[in-house]
């Protein structure tokens, strides 16, 4: 009889909480129940924030330690990891206290809206973080359209025959098909593939830099900053932003909205797993591409390999880096298309139907297709959409990620304003608004600077 009570208990008890499950899925709107299903595992959370963070982005980073200098981007590589690792962190505490008080929010526009109130999280983060995510959608698209360019261009006998947005179509058609993944936890399997592919991409973009770089056919080493004075502070903010949006997530919430009860605890293992990729990615490619190519690092340290058509690597070599870049760039834009997947079925799937009856698909094959549409449409139009989307990481990017989560931190636990831990996030918030402003002002310069080169469907 003793034996039989303690399981009947453990029974009632384990019923309870399914209960309270039921009751709380009732409450969700189709958005958070259907596209943020909380059912994964702080391993699942890792693959998740690496695809989000560690993308081809950072084969740019040559490119802004050229505008900075050896001290200065070391310098600011080194700040952004150790302030984003931390602010993340800061999101995610405050988003598990508001779990253990029975208000688990799922998206970042929830949070603005609990702890600064409705306007904030209606007119402020919510347009934010849609116009980050959706840019990163359409510069993914593009990107893949460039990738697979690039692949041609290397294995084709008559690389005139097509052109860049034809290349941005057929990528376009492929995120079609992934866009209709129904989940941001089915991209679990997904984005540990991703995860892996980045690692393959910055080993090989690495080796490249080292090889070309010990060559006899190395370009000249030159590490001074070029350009006059005005041009190397521009420069400078510039780096800053492409910086802070190769570090830029934007969507910390929305993945700890994926992990199963209880939360507590499992983002910081995730985020030990994802930096511990990111810091073997940023600083090796960055710091072996700024010193094989110094001054002369292009916009992306792949275009380096190339010197007037002639591959300076062994062509397998590149082949292989940009499949990888284009596979892994696949991953990084559905991860993007959550958010706005979640409007979607929020505004246009029923909560009360199965996610899976004609009712729901229907709208999510359309609506979902449409922005694919969209994004791709405007990829193709717009090729020079990397100016556009540096003035976006620096409007979307640095708020969300470098002062949003000070702010939190302070308004949810209120610190002592005499505490080294108030000051130090105020003092963090305080010069990520005012390096955001500059960065913006530095990206709307250069778009200025190089709308002369602009043109509609370009072949670049």
């Amino acid at each position: 009889m003793e034996s039989v009570l303690p399981s009947s208990n453990t029974d009632l008890s384990a019923e309870n909480k399914e209960d309270e499950e039921v009751n709380m899925s009732k409450e969700l709107d189709a958005g958070a129940l259907f596209v943020l299903k909380s059912r994964g595992s702080w391993l699942h959370c890792g693959y998740h924030l690496t695809t989000s963070i560690v993308a081809p982005a950072l084969l740019s980073l040559p490119y802004a330690l050229s505008l900075m200098g050896w001290f200065a981007g070391a310098l600011c590589l080194t700040v952004s990891a150790l302030v984003t690792f931390y602010s993340y962190n800061l999101l995610s505490l405050v988003l598990e206290h508001h779990d253990q008080l029975g208000m688990r929010q799922l998206r970042f526009r929830d949070m603005a809206r609990d702890i600064l109130g409705p306007w904030w999280g209606r007119y402020f983060v919510g347009p934010i973080q849609f116009g980050l995510c959706y840019g990163a959608v359409i510069a993914c698209i593009l990107l893949g359209g460039q990738s697979l360019k690039y692949i041609y261009l290397l294995s084709s006998s008559r690389p005139e025959a097509m052109q860049l947005y034809q290349f941005v179509i057929i990528f376009g058609v492929l995120m079609l098909v992934l866009a209709q993944i129904p989940s941001f936890h089915s991209l679990r399997h997904i984005n540990l593939v991703s995860l892996i592919l980045c690692l393959a991409y910055s080993i090989c973009a690495t080796a490249g830099s080292v090889y070309i770089g010990n060559s006899t056919n190395a370009p000249r080493k030159d590490y001074s900053l070029s350009g006059s004075g005005q041009n190397r502070v521009f420069g400078s903010f510039s780096a800053i932003s492409i910086i802070a949006t190769t570090y830029g997530n934007g969507i910390i919430p929305e993945i700890q909205a994926t992990i199963a009860p209880p939360v507590k605890g499992k983002m910081f293992k995730g985020l030990c797993v994802c930096y511990a990729v990111v810091l073997s990615t940023f600083f090796s490619v960055g710091i072996s591409g700024y010193w094989a190519f110094g001054n002369q690092a292009k916009g992306t340290i792949l275009l380096n390999f190339l010197v007037d058509g002639k591959p300076l690597l062994p062509t397998w070599i590149l082949l292989m880096t940009n499949v990888f870049t284009f596979l892994q760039v696949s991953a990084v834009s559905v991860v993007y298309l959550q958010p706005t997947n979640e409007v979607l079925e929020r505004k246009f799937a029923n909560a009360k139907v199965d996610q899976f009856s004609a009712r729901n698909v229907v709208p999510r094959l359309v609506y979902r297709s449409l922005s694919v549409v969209i994004a791709t449409t405007v990829a193709a139009m717009f090729p020079f959409f990397g100016d556009i989307n540096a003035l976006i990481g620096a409007f979307g990017c640095i708020p969300l990620d470098f002062i949003l989560p000070m702010v939190f931190y302070n308004v949810v636990f209120k610190p002592s304003k005499y505490s080294l831990l108030f000051w130090g996030n105020t003092i963090i918030a305080s010069t990520f608004s005012a390096l955001g402003l500059l960065g913006a002002i530095s990206s709307i310069r250069q778009i200025v600077l190089d709308s002369n080169t602009y043109s509609f469907f370009a072949n670049i």
